[in-house]
Parts: structure tokens; C-alpha cells; sequence
């Protein structure tokens, strides 16, 4: 295994932000990290970074334990919008770094795509745009072809037609250079078909670790009359609920249930995809955002 956690927690102050997570994520895989602003997973991926110190459990990378782990900083990048670079070096120069720093480094990588995404090799990275220090840590992180590639939050500040260009190319250099990618994102429906597999937490505990194909047929959505509902809820695993008007009932159930017999009993089925269903999963629900107005 690449990764493997038992019990991993992280304290600050008194605050539990990474809740006795247990995983193990094997090599040449792209995973998924999907949660809520604020679950944990900037957190969770700094400990597996080696930034952080875990305050309780065990955590291991590369067989080693990674904080102030040199083996892990020499066969890892960790990659977010805060990633800083000297402001004395232009894009050029902080590439000819990159390639003097990382061995598995691929400049013709680097260079191609400095130039398609149309970057001026002469500028200095604390004068580029939030989009484009983005599009410019994301083909860093490409580039050193690291074992290890961990992408927090990679299209923050990106348009649409980047983040589309960004899957692709990693998708594409990701299977002529197999290697481990973990990936946090608010957009898992944009990057569905790059995903294995899938982590899902929410306030610091782990709520699902699955392939992505299982994910995908892990739900189903179930909506009819509040009295029948309420009857058949009683027999399934309810994932998600909520009570949509006084005669109408809305539920997320884990797929099991028999579909011909709750359409005849006037059920409504639906399916649930991985994006939507990390949504409910994770969601407080304080009545809609209506009841705001109201």
C-alpha cells in the first residue's frame, strides 16, 4: 500500500478535525477526497503529506511515517492555491528549479503546457491572477511525475474550459506515467470518470471508502406519500430524508429495495449519482433555503 491510516485524528485546541480515519490506498490509483468546506480534507492530506503531525493513530506512506519524512517530501508534491514560489524567479526559472529538485521531472511536459495555457515564461507567480497561479501549481504538480500527487482543491479559480483541460491532461499522463493521485474537489461531477476510488468525509469522520463503480450504484432516490413512505422506510438502510411537504416525503436509501414492488405501492425511484449523493450525505438539513425568506 502507498497509504495506510488506522485511527488517524487530528486535534486543534479541542476541536477534532480529522476523526479516527482508517484507509488504505493502494499504488497507481486516483482517489477522490470529497467533503464539505471544513470536513477535514485539507487537513487529512497535509498529515499524508508529512505537514502535519497526527495527534493520535498511526499513518504510514511509503512504509514510512511522514512527518519531517525525507523519503516522503523526495517522492511527493502536495499541490493547493497557497503554494508559494520565489517571487526573484520567473516561470521559467521556477520550472528549471522544479527539474533540479524533482528526479522524475518531465520538462517537455512542463514547457508544453506553459505554452498552452498561454503563460508569459518571463512573469513572476505573485503577479498571476487566482485562475492562473492555479493552472500554474497544477502543471507544476504534473510535472514532477511525483509517486505521490496530492491535488487540494486544483481548479479553485479556474474556468470551465481549464478544469476540462486539467482532467484531461492528467487523465492522459496519468496512464502513460502511472502513479498515486489523491485529489480533493467540490466538482466529483466533473471528475467522475478520472476517479477509482472514493472518500467521502464529513466533519472529520470517514462516511464512505469505495470504488468509484460502486459509488455509482451505491443509492437510489425514493419520493411518494408521507404515510407510505414512513411505512417503507421502516425496512430500509435511510441514508438521507426529508419531509418535503406534509403529504410528500423525499429519502436516499442504499440500493437493495424491491423496485417493482414500491412502484406498485406509488413510490417514485430515481437514481442517486456519487456527486448528489455526497451532497445529502453530508448536509445539515435546516429545512430549504426558502424557509430563509420566509
Amino acid at each position: 500500500m502507498v497509504i495506510e491510516t488506522n485511527t488517524l485524528t487530528k486535534y486543534f485546541n479541542k476541536v477534532k478535525a480529522v476523526n479516527e480515519i482508517s484507509i488504505s490506498i493502494q499504488p497507481n490509483t486516483i482517489t477522490g477526497i470529497v467533503g464539505r468546506n471544513g470536513a477535514g480534507k485539507t487537513t487529512f492530506l497535509k498529515m499524508i503529506a508529512g505537514f502535519l503531525k497526527q495527534s493520535s493513530g498511526d499513518i504510514n506512506v511509503f512504509s514510512e511515517r511522514p512527518f519531517n519524512s525525507l523519503i516522503v517530501a523526495n517522492n511527493s508534491i502536495f499541490v493547493d492555491d497557497e503554494m508559494l514560489f520565489p517571487d526573484v524567479l520567473t516561470l521559467r526559472e521556477i520550472l528549471v528549479e522544479g527539474n533540479r529538485f524533482h528526479k522524475n521531472w518531465d520538462m517537455n511536459l512542463a514547457h508544453k503546457m506553459l505554452d498552452y495555457f498561454s503563460f508569459n515564461p518571463d512573469a513572476v507567480h505573485a503577479q498571476l491572477s487566482k485562475g492562473k497561479k492555479s493552472t500554474f501549481n497544477m502543471l507544476f504538480g504534473l510535472s514532477t511525475r511525483c509517486a505521490l500527487t496530492i491535488f487540494d482543491e486544483p481548479t479553485t479559480g479556474m474556468d470551465a474550459a481549464v478544469r476540462k483541460d486539467f482532467y484531461r491532461v492528467l487523465l492522459k499522463d496519468y496512464l502513460a506515467y502511472p502513479r498515486t493521485f489523491l485529489i480533493s474537489s467540490h466538482h466529483l461531477d466533473e471528475m467522475e470518470h478520472l476517479l477509482e476510488d472514493v472518500l467521502l468525509i464529513d466533519k472529520g469522520k470517514l462516511l464512505i471508502h469505495m470504488p468509484i463503480d460502486d459509488l455509482q450504484e451505491y443509492a437510489v432516490g425514493l419520493s411518494g406519500s408521507a404515510l407510505i413512505m414512513e411505512c417503507v422506510l421502516k425496512d430500509q438502510d435511510v441514508l438521507y430524508r426529508e419531509t418535503i411537504n406534509k403529504n410528500t416525503i423525499f429519502a436516499i436509501v442504499k440500493r437493495g429495495a424491491d423496485v417493482e414492488n414500491l412502484k406498485r405501492m406509488g413510490i417514485r425511484i430515481a437514481p442517486v449519482s456519487p456527486s448528489d449523493l455526497s451532497i445529502y450525505m453530508t448536509k445539515d438539513f435546516k429545512g430549504g433555503i426558502d424557509d430563509v425568506l420566509k
